[in-house]
């Protein structure tokens, strides 16, 4: 069962920080609509080959494994932590506040998503380190991003 898509807090913690630039609404595709309809009602959902059951993302119209066009999007729990991550510079967009700390994540599940990491000082960024998934404002709705996992 997923978690709700929690919106992303400011710095200090608390309601959502409104104030500073807005992200672009994402590109959506045939193939990634399952995952920006689920993101639209608060759940992170990855595609699964129905035949081989690999995981895929981004979502694509062919499993590479056993070239199935059987796609489904399944929700995940968002919970993973930091495989590899990179501290975004430039090119500068005015959209985004800088530096971006851009994130591979391995989901529990399995499968690794490629998003960002919100609400941590990039000095705090490690491999390894625990994330869940939480939801960042748009120009059109949110899109998930993750932020440090509170301990149990």
């Amino acid at each position: 069962m997923t978690q709700d898509l929690q919106p992303a807090t400011g710095a200090g913690g608390g309601e959502r920080a409104t104030s500073g630039p807005v992200r672009p609404a994402p590109l959506r595709t045939d193939e990634s609509e399952g995952f920006w309809a689920a993101a639209a009602e608060g759940r992170l959902a990855i595609q699964r080959c129905d035949a081989c059951g690999r995981w895929q993302h981004p979502p694509r119209a062919m499993c590479p494994a056993c070239h199935s066009v059987a796609q489904s999007f399944v929700d995940v729990a968002g919970t993973g932590e930091v495989y590899s991550w990179s501290l975004l510079h430039h090119p500068r967009h005015p959209s985004f506040e800088y530096p971006v700390v851009a994130v591979l994540v391995t989901l529990d599940e399995g499968p690794r998503v490629l998003s960002n990491l919100v609400g941590v000082a990039p000095s705090d960024v490690r491999i390894g380190l625990p994330v869940e998934a939480t939801s960042a404002p748009t120009a059109e709705g949110d899109v998930p991003v993750f932020r440090i996992r509170e301990a149990s």
